[in-house]
């Protein structure tokens, strides 16, 4: 039996908006369905974390409110430790009103940057990773809601209707009062939480909806221009891998310069390549190793996803440096960052939200951080995605490659794994003859994914 930790549906008035919330349309109007239930029997896996919902006694069942629509009760548990853990996570989503991108008179993403939102977000958790620790956990993450069931799973739908009703107004909509850093740094005078808080608003920062933001959505626009993409344009998830690593590669931040990404070249990872790219260039100084975020892109199957390749799935995102799966289901891209039994969790950025400015002083967090996950099942995946590691240096990078090839050569059932770490560099099994500059991996990687479908991430 399943319970409810979260879950609303709510009826929202027929309007034009209907493609930034991906509803469900129907007779009466547009619904929007956010109900999410968890089983109290399995396990929840987020991103290497395991949390449990048992009970040890009736006692620690919280009845729910009257009118709530959880089904019977409220988890308890590990409920609020996965919470706060999922909260943490940085959720990148549609945004209007920002300056117009270069080149077009585009001031929104909504209907079309879905997939360089998950990126953007997949991206993230590398950076949180690299500069937190996957431990790390937003001190205001339950903050967001209050704790009480009721606000858990109704005030969150309540706020997107009443960005709605404003849009239909033609109104913006008034916030949350945001907590400033610092307020942050009065209620925790740590200096260790100080300086946690100073990344996690700098990480959000990078990610900015400005031109100056070194991997907001202008930016990663420029970088898929120069290989013949533009705003609007459809964009797959092998395709944001290569723009992610360009845009990691043209930062010129400090902070950064201790990070590169390395994408695999046809479901391959050259196992000389990351390790040169994680000893080139070592910022002035610094004799050790880069962190490096490794893509792979690769295919769960043809038409269809293959759910052979679902342990293999789970398997990833049961380790902690895994930063998560660009993916989705046809016509819609999802962050995919854990899972419960059969069914993936993810974070949806199809939810159109005002620009906020990242360059003011205590900018507020809260539209940043996601308040409830989703589930999907594995079998309405899209088999087209990227998958992403972080690895903090060389020796990290070498013990993750034998351990993921271990995992790939269990789940396989085909006599060729789903990709492959090998020795060498590329150039000595003449990758190179076939491909003539960088730029030639976008329009390779765009042929491969459209022999399948044309209508593959066609978004909303």
């Amino acid at each position: 039996m399943s319970y409810g930790i979260l879950g609303v549906e709510v009826q929202l008035p027929r309007c034009r908006l209907g493609h930034c919330f991906s509803p469900r349309h129907s007779s009466s109007g547009w619904v929007l369905k956010t109900k999410t239930y968890f089983s109290r029997n399995s396990p929840v896996l987020l991103l290497g974390k395991c949390y449990h919902f048992k009970y040890e006694d009736e006692h620690k069942m919280l009845t729910a409110r009257s009118g709530c629509a959880i089904e019977d009760r409220v988890i308890a548990g590990n409920v609020d430790e996965f919470r706060k853990d999922f909260i943490s996570r940085i959720w990148l989503t549609y945004r209007e009103e920002f300056p117009p991108i270069e080149g077009s008179a585009l001031s929104t993403d909504c209907g079309w940057g879905c997939t360089l939102r998950t990126g953007q977000m997949l991206l993230a958790q590398g950076l949180v990773l690299h500069f937190l620790g996957r431990a790390w956990i937003w001190p205001d993450a339950l903050n967001i809601e209050n704790l009480d069931s009721e606000s858990w799973t109704s005030h969150t739908v309540k706020k997107f209707a009443a960005s709605f009703e404003a849009s239909l107004s033609g109104e913006r909509q008034l916030g949350t009062p945001a907590l400033s850093l610092k307020e942050t740094m009065e209620k925790y005078p740590n200096p260790h939480e100080v300086r946690d808080e100073v990344y996690h608003r700098k990480i959000i920062s990078w990610f900015g909806d400005s031109p100056s933001a070194l991997f907001g959505l202008h930016q990663l626009i420029e970088c898929g221009r120069r290989s013949g993409k533009k705003a609007g344009d459809w964009y797959g998830p092998a395709v944001v891998a290569h723009i992610l690593r360009k845009a990691v590669e043209e930062a010129r931040h400090p902070d950064l310069q201790g990070i590169t990404v390395y994408v695999a070249q046809d479901c391959t990872v050259y196992n000389s390549d990351v390790i040169d790219k994680q000893s080139a260039s070592r910022p002035a100084g610094n004799a050790d190793d880069k962190a490096v975020i490794i893509l792979v892109p690769v295919r769960l199957g043809g038409e269809r996803t293959n759910t052979d390749y679902l342990e293999f799935v789970k398997g990833v995102l049961s380790l902690e440096y895994c930063v998560g799966i660009i993916g989705g289901k046809p016509k819609q891209s999802y962050y995919f960052a854990g899972f419960q039994d059969d069914s993936l969790i993810y974070m949806d950025p199809h939810y159109c939200q005002s620009f906020v400015d990242v360059s003011i002083k205590d900018f507020p967090l809260e539209t940043f951080h996601c308040p409830s996950p989703k589930k999907m099942s594995f079998r309405k995946m899209d088999p087209s995605c990227t998958i992403g590691f972080y690895c903090r240096n060389v020796q990290d990078f070498q013990r993750a490659s034998e351990e993921i090839t271990k995992m790939l050569k269990m789940s396989s059932k085909e006599k060729y794994p789903l990709f492959t770490f090998v020795h060498g560099h590329s150039k000595d099994y003449d990758f190179t003859s076939t491909v003539a500059n960088e730029e030639d991996l976008f329009s390779q990687d765009d042929k491969r994914l459209k022999r399948f479908s044309t209508e593959e991430f066609v978004l909303l």
